[in-house]
């Protein structure tokens, strides 16, 4: 056997430390990272990806999507204390995948999209109201049909803007409940894309990702609902090593702040951000813990948030998870 001279010997003590201080910082990366997600209950019909949801006190309410096979039109309640989904009344508009919602008040509204059965962008809109778990047709979009927008609420208004109609957008438009009206607004300064995601804080909504022939955006919104005035904010490429670019991801608020999660980039992905207004910064959080996916949906309540269906390729999910950004990590919940 050949004799080990001091050289190599050196070689290899070093090489043994380089190896220790790389699992060192690894293992401190990973001590930095909180959040836990917790599986909740599947949901009891067909996997999908590219509903549309929103929330209204403590209950998310999703529709329609697409399973790689069949577009739908069903709608469905998820209540957050009980842990239980419920089937209602059916959206009555065509069968769509990547329409928009949001809230004005206590009543939700959706509407845009696209059928692939009919190759067709869509601008018709619904109101639905809680109450009597029923729908009317309000006013269509002003603006031109088109799928992959966002849309926010307040308790006066409705807001829609950017999507794809045969190219991105970065148009923006007012609904008024009391005039059934669209009115377009201006101010935006921002680049076109689809497939964004927004999250409100107070009355600030942050407009954040998408993606615009090929690229990923990287500008950064916020609304402000009172002033309806628009501010730019530090992109989210500022720093090399954090990849919070990426489109169909979903978006949602805990305790006064906003998270990114999933979404595609070259693939889908499960990392999760979390954005602190006061310093106008992102932090890493613990990675969504079951199948990376896009095209899921985001349920939340302020002080909750549930992010459940998607994709990942062709593979369509039911699942559902919450998410608990300042807890321990835990495998065993899941």
């Amino acid at each position: 056997m050949r004799k080990m001279n001091n050289r190599s010997a050196i070689r290899l003590l070093y090489l043994g430390a380089v190896l220790a201080l790389f699992y060192s910082c690894n293992s401190d990366d990973d001590d930095d990272t909180s959040g836990n997600w917790v599986k909740k209950s599947t949901f009891n019909e067909e996997a999908r990806g590219s509903s549309a949801a929103f929330t209204i006190g403590n209950i998310g309410y999703m529709g329609t999507g697409y399973d790689g096979d069949d577009y739908y039109n069903d709608f469905w309640s998820y209540n957050m204390d009980t842990n239980s989904w419920q089937q209602l009344s059916d959206f009555p508009g065509e069968e769509r995948s990547s329409a928009t919602a949001f809230t004005i008040g206590n009543d939700g509204y959706m509407g845009t999209g696209y059928n692939g059965d009919t190759n067709e962008e869509l601008s018709d809109f619904y109101k639905y109201n809680v109450g009597t778990n029923s729908w009317t047709q309000i006013a269509d979009f002003a603006g031109s049909a088109r799928y992959g927008a966002v849309g926010f609420g307040s308790d006066t208004y409705g807001y829609l803007g950017t999507g794809y109609d045969g190219s991105d957008k970065k148009d923006f438009w007012k609904y008024d409940p009391t005039t059934d009206s669209w009115e377009e607004i201006y101010g935006f300064g921002g680049d076109k894309r689809r497939d964004g995601v927004t999250f409100t804080i107070d009355n600030e909504v942050y407009l954040v990702t998408g993606i615009s022939n090929g690229v990923y955006e990287v500008d950064f919104w916020s609304f402000n609902l009172d002033s309806e005035v628009w501010t730019q904010h530090t992109d989210i490429d500022d720093d090399d090593d954090e990849y919070i670019y990426r489109s169909n991801a979903v978006a949602f608020t805990i305790n006064g702040k906003g998270y990114v999660a999933c979404g595609e980039y070259s693939g889908s992905i499960s990392t999760v951000y979390e954005y602190q207004p006061s310093s106008d910064s992102w932090e890493e959080k613990t990675a969504f813990e079951l199948y990376a996916r896009r095209d899921a949906i985001a349920f939340g309540d302020g002080s909750r948030a549930f992010v459940a269906l998607g994709r990942n390729g062709t593979l369509y999910l039911d699942d559902n998870m919450q998410f608990f950004p300042d807890a321990e990590q835990d495998d065993d919940d899941n």
